[in-house]
């Protein structure tokens, strides 16, 4: 009775909650967040260096994250590029010193906070004629005023960036009263006109004052409290804004060091002087104000000026934009047959398939989908090329990361049904093992998992076990089916490609970026070449004289030789992949180092994919497995051993990345044993009858579409190209996660349905059509190479 219950429940909320409904939902969650976030922007918002300077919080111990931006962490050769032949300046108290001490610290990290106390502090780096000054003036007086006038006269010499701020000196001489108070705002007044003159050449920020520990201050020190110092820092704001010219102060209010102070400021030894963590929060913050512009870190948001669109990317516009004008046109001229509406699975929330599922499309279809295709692209761009949406940093902790995992587990559990098929491998069960994989693939990406070493090798063993699969895939359809046509060929690579490619024009990316898609296009293309040369061998010829079979192990054993050359041969592997226009595929940055990297890491996994197919498919043939419902997949005694030798072999795997000192170390023994925990998992799920007759349709679901969410987090699910985290719900990380969440696995569904539309369209069946198809593609591909080789040339 239950179990009824919760089907007809099942139904009936799925009969309103179809995916194409879901769909509609995210457009119009879109929509309105993209109306908040514009208007938020320019209505009181604030720019991401005014968040950067005013407002953030910690992640954990010493993580600092700007509100709605992210934060690079600046090493010292990028901090001399940025800083080369210019001049910065510090004026002001000791905690001002303990700022430049901290900021020279990120260019020369051996520096040390040894100079004398009260005295000005110079600092040279003599390899960028970088030069960093303190200058020791402790309060808002004269002093101060006429060294910033003497920087206003146009023959001076001036600093390129001015950091400057005081209080405490002035609270500790008057005793904290209101007439010290009333001096500082007189002298303030003063000081804030030639700031103001300063800042039309320079760049100025004025500190904002730290909060004190007031139950470890010293009795010479007790009148500095903190109410006092919020009395000097509303005086400094007010009269720093009041100096505005043209509604706008040019003197920027760095509060950020006192946003961080607030949660740290316990730790602080004498009760005055941060610690120093806290003070490197700072010093990071200001050279990300100063620099970010200048270096343009992936990985650093905050102040980072908006490249221009290039000159592919405004064609892929048009491009876009034309498709929906011809779709416009031809919806409104009626050139296209009317289908009925196809009633959708209930149970599974898609749209039935038609029952001719290779019926053509009519002339308005493909344009449908390229308008589809350009409005989801404009959702892309937002998200991660134009300053919309916000971004912040990952943050890895345990809880993060294994949280989630456990919860989707239980929705994988809960959601299984019974397999349509019992075979080793079937389809539900790859879709299923593809599903789950994916899952985990995308939260160890938004955790940051990959500081974690344990589960940074435990999630290589996932990316080898995909490209297992893709040996063991196309291995099994050529063996059996024998077509090694041309159109196979293209649907394929279509299929794998037709998404990054339009990432790479839209979002001006190298190909390789997307590093998984080149690396499975590539294995397809090896796996293709070495089955359809001669002699190509199939199931057929085989089963007719067992010779055949050595001839396969033969082009194994040849592929295995050329892997193993081009593993050893490094110059002799760049060298191949850096001539043009192949290196246009494989190069990042202009190099071929991660593309070489991310080919050896994982180099045997396709062809233990095709040995593990071969050898399955000539004991299926040799009637050796028992694949009936319910039965185990071998007898009794043997299915028990190879159970416990594969739990065993999976659980000494797991001790091993546990003991994992460095990623270097044991990534050089990943290639050689990842596939010993593959094979264990394939087992455990496969020997027990009862195990293969089950699947989760949970875990299916998302592997139907496994690639695209692997390609589409990129940009609108993570942010700076995986590097930090989107936020379209600011200020609430859960809520911002489902969100975003949410919106992100439609849109990979719909990209999805696109690429299958369109690849009915662009690879057609006539070998003819397919010719000249290819021909237009391969002169359009030129031309796009051409001009983005131009491109790179003029900038």
């Amino acid at each position: 009775m239950a179990v009824l219950a919760y089907s007809l429940g099942k139904r009936e909320i799925n009969q309103h909650f179809t995916i194409k409904n879901a769909k509609l939902i995210s457009l119009v969650l879109v929509i309105l967040l993209v109306v908040f976030h514009t208007a938020s922007r320019y209505h009181g918002g604030g720019d991401s260096c005014e968040r950067l300077l005013s407002r953030g919080r910690y992640l954990g111990e010493n993580v600092w994250q700007p509100y709605g931006c992210m934060m690079h962490k600046y090493k010292s050769i990028e901090a001399k590029t940025c800083l080369a032949e210019k001049r910065v300046a510090f004026i002001g108290d000791s905690r001002i010193r303990q700022l430049f001490y901290s900021f020279i610290k990120i260019i020369d990290p051996e520096q040390r906070a040894d100079g004398i106390k009260h005295e000005d502090i110079p600092f040279e780096d003599e390899t960028s004629s970088v030069n960093v000054d303190f200058l020791w003036c402790p309060e808002a007086n004269n002093s101060m005023k006429e060294r910033l006038m003497a920087w206003t006269h146009e023959a001076s010499v001036k600093p390129d960036v001015v950091v400057i701020g005081a209080a405490t000196w002035s609270i500790k001489y008057h005793s904290g009263s209101s007439e010290g108070l009333q001096q500082y705002k007189v002298n303030l007044t003063g000081i804030a006109v030639h700031l103001e003159r300063l800042a039309e050449h320079v760049e100025v920020y004025w500190v904002v004052q730290d909060p004190v520990n007031e139950e470890v201050l010293s009795d010479n020190r007790k009148m500095i409290t903190n109410q006092q110092l919020d009395l000097y820092n509303e005086a400094a704001e007010d009269i720093l804004n009041g100096s505005k010219r043209n509604g706008r102060s040019r003197v920027k209010l760095f509060a950020a060091s006192r946003q961080a102070a607030l949660e740290t400021i316990d730790q602080s030894e004498d009760g005055l002087h941060l610690p120093e963590g806290t003070m490197n929060v700072g010093a990071m913050v200001l050279m990300n104000s100063l620099c970010n512009k200048i270096i343009k870190p992936i990985d650093g948001s905050c102040c980072q000026t908006l490249s221009p669109p290039s000159l592919i990317q405004k064609l892929s516009a048009c491009f876009f934009l034309g498709s929906a004008l011809v779709y416009v046109v031809l919806h409104v001229l009626g050139n296209n047959r009317h289908r009925r509406p196809v009633p959708p699975d209930v149970e599974s929330l898609e749209e039935k398939k038609p029952a001719s599922a290779t019926a053509p499309l009519g002339p308005k279809a493909p344009f449908q989908a390229l308008c589809r295709m350009g409005i989801i692209m404009a959702y892309f761009y937002l998200c991660d090329r134009a300053d919309v949406f916000m971004k912040e940093q990952k943050y890895y902790t345990h809880s993060t990361f294994f949280l989630p995992l456990i919860y989707i587990f239980v929705l994988g559990v809960f959601y299984n049904e019974n397999s349509k098929e019992t075979k080793l491998l079937n389809r539900e069960q790859t879709d299923e093992w593809k599903g789950w994989m994916q899952l985990v693939i995308l939260i160890y990406h938004i955790s940051g998992a990959s500081a974690f070493i344990p589960v940074y090798m435990h999630v290589r063993v996932l990316v080898a076990a995909y490209l297992f699969q893709t040996g063991y895939g196309h291995f099994s359809f050529f063996w059996l089916k024998g077509d090694f046509g041309l159109y196979r060929v293209c649907q394929v690579i279509f299929r794998l490609n037709f998404l990054v490619v339009v990432l790479c024009v839209v979002m001006d990316k190298p190909y390789q970026s997307y590093y998984f898609v080149p690396l499975v296009t590539f294995w397809f293309v090896v796996i293709y070449a070495t089955l359809a040369m001669w002699p190509q061998i199939l199931q057929k010829k085989a089963n007719n004289s067992g010779m055949w079979h050595l001839g396969v192990l033969t082009k194994l054993l040849c592929l295995l030789l050329f892997i193993c050359f081009f593993a050893y041969s490094q110059g002799f592997f760049e060298r191949i992949f850096s001539v043009w226009p192949i290196s246009y595929l494989f190069e990042l940055n202009g190099s071929i180092h991660e593309w070489w990297f991310r080919w050896k890491l994982d180099r045997f996994a396709v062809i233990h994919g095709m040995l593990f197919a071969f050898i399955y498919l000539v004991l299926q043939k040799c009637q050796v497995l028992s694949e009936g419902k319910g039965e185990a997949l071998f007898s009794a005694k043997i299915s028990n051993l190879l159970l416990f030798l594969s739990v065993v072999t999976f659980t000494t795997y797991s001790i091993w990345a546990s003991g994992c000192k460095t990623k270097t170390e044991c990534n050089e023994m990943h290639p050689y044993i990842s596939v010993v925990q593959i094979l264990a998992f394939i087992l455990i799920r496969n020997i027990p009858g009862y195990a293969r007759s089950i699947y989760s349709s949970f875990f299916a679901w998302f592997g139907k579409i496994s690639l695209e969410l692997f390609i589409c987090q990129y940009h609108i699910w993570l942010a700076a190209d995986t590097k930090g985290v989107l936020v379209l719900i600011p200020g609430n990380p859960s809520l911002n996660i489902m969100v975003s969440t949410f919106i992100f696995v439609c849109v990979a569904h719909e990209i999805s349905i696109i690429t299958n539309d369109l690849a009915q369209v662009v690879i057609p069946k006539d070998s003819v059509a397919l010719l000249k198809r290819l021909g237009a593609m391969g002169i359009c591909t030129l031309v796009v190479l051409l001009i983005a080789r131009g491109s790179q040339h003029s900038t």
